[in-house]
């Protein structure tokens, strides 16, 4: 059976198949910034060498940064309500089904920071979906009141830090200095571990940084993926998910878009020009980005559903089969990055501009998507889709 017919049998739309597809390529232009240089400090630090890395940073921060991991949240929301229906379609029981899909997220979390990356989002995706069951059954206004809540939650949260660190460097700039110096050894040791360990090195590192990772991504992440999630599982419930043409995206692209990109564009300018995201100005950045993502990126599931609604091209629909393996390309770009930037591989470790890191992230965000959509044309799913699924499913259908 092919792509289309898979979507039609199952009463889908290729309108999210083409989020996914969107949302990964963001992923992967905002992600390479922590393959290639230490995160916790400044966002490509030591990558800004000529006006085009400065440049190529700032469009990234721009139209990628928080809208892209919104876009797939969104989109998982809207797989738990697509899951849902195809167990009630088959009278089967859904708890099961799904507990053991979030555990097999997060045993694929796992392997995914052990092999390659410190900032995967599967092991959050795992234990805040797992929150997410619990609203299945509310009704479409209860799961918007909720996704505000939460997404207001996460605003607050960001602006209590960015007040926080502003504070902190008025009151007590000495104690700001000292940290600043601590963790500037703890970059050069991380610089070291990632340029010249070897696999076993890296992979211990990478678990020293997530124990802070994880924290961070609670606390600043965690409320805004539950939010997406929610707005996502709402989306599929209204129906709004399944009709690109609906109200709603109009005015999300000639509304919600450009004042969403602006605001996004200021933080954005903030981040760029401060001494890196762990200071007063770069924490205020960022809590202006937080503010403008949830407006672009419903912006651009705007412009995504118009491109949805035209006639089908070999274009889109290349793109929306990758879109439907969208485990399978995360997972594979940062086994590319991984390689080209550790030591193990091709050790480019903070030795290219920003620039040249995002042309790379383009280029595998490319190959990545192409070997999706080219592994559907032939397969019913993508490997790891299919591997996923035959866990979920313990042999049932």
């Amino acid at each position: 059976m092919s792509y289309l017919e898979q979507t039609e049998a199952a009463g889908r739309h290729v309108f999210p198949d083409l989020v996914r597809a969107f949302a990964l390529f963001g992923i992967v232009l905002v992600n390479v910034a922590y393959f290639a240089f230490p995160g916790e400090i400044t966002y490509f630090y030591g990558g800004f060498e000529t006006n085009v890395d400065v440049a190529a940073a700032f469009a990234v921060d721009a139209l990628f940064l928080l809208k892209s991991y919104t876009l797939f949240s969104v989109m998982f929301g809207a797989g738990l309500a697509y899951q849902m229906m195809s167990a009630q379609r088959r009278g089967i029981a859904f708890a099961p089904r799904y507990f053991r899909r979030m555990l097999g997220l997060l045993l694929i979390g796992v392997l995914h920071v052990s092999a390659a990356f410190i900032g995967d989002i599967l092991i959050v995706y795992a234990l805040i979906g797992s929150l997410l069951f619990f609203f299945r059954n509310k009704s479409v206004v209860s799961l918007k009141r909720w996704a505000i809540g939460f997404l207001i939650l996460q605003i607050l949260i960001a602006t209590i830090f960015a007040a926080a660190f502003t504070a902190w460097e008025f009151y007590d700039q000495s104690s700001m200095t000292v940290m600043a110096e601590e963790m500037s050894t703890t970059m050069t040791s991380a610089v070291d571990v990632y340029q010249n360990g070897s696999f076993s090195d890296i992979f211990a590192h990478r678990w020293y940084e997530w124990t802070s990772y994880i924290i961070f991504a609670g606390i600043i992440q965690g409320p805004g993926v539950l939010s997406f999630f929610l707005f996502g599982l709402a989306g599929v419930k209204s129906g709004v998910l399944q009709d690109p043409e609906a109200r709603l995206w109009h005015q999300a692209r000639r509304i919600y878009l450009p004042i969403g990109l602006v605001v996004s564009s200021v933080g954005a300018y903030i981040v760029i020009t401060s001494n890196g995201p762990m200071s007063g100005q770069g924490m205020t950045g960022s809590a202006i980005i937080t503010l403008g993502a949830p407006l672009s990126s419903l912006g651009y599931l705007g412009l995504i559903a118009k491109w949805a609604a035209s006639p089908m091209t070999r274009l889109k629909l290349f793109f929306a089969r990758a879109g439907t393996s969208s485990l399978t390309a995360y997972l594979l770009q940062s086994l590319i990055l991984s390689f080209i930037f550790c030591g193990y591989g091709l050790g480019l470790y903070t030795k290219l501009g920003a620039a040249s890191c995002i042309a790379i992230a383009l280029l595998t965000g490319i190959v990545t998507l192409s070997f999706s959509s080219l592994w559907r044309e032939r397969f019913a799913r993508g490997p790891m889709e299919a591997l996923l699924r035959r866990w979920t499913y313990l042999g049932t259908r």
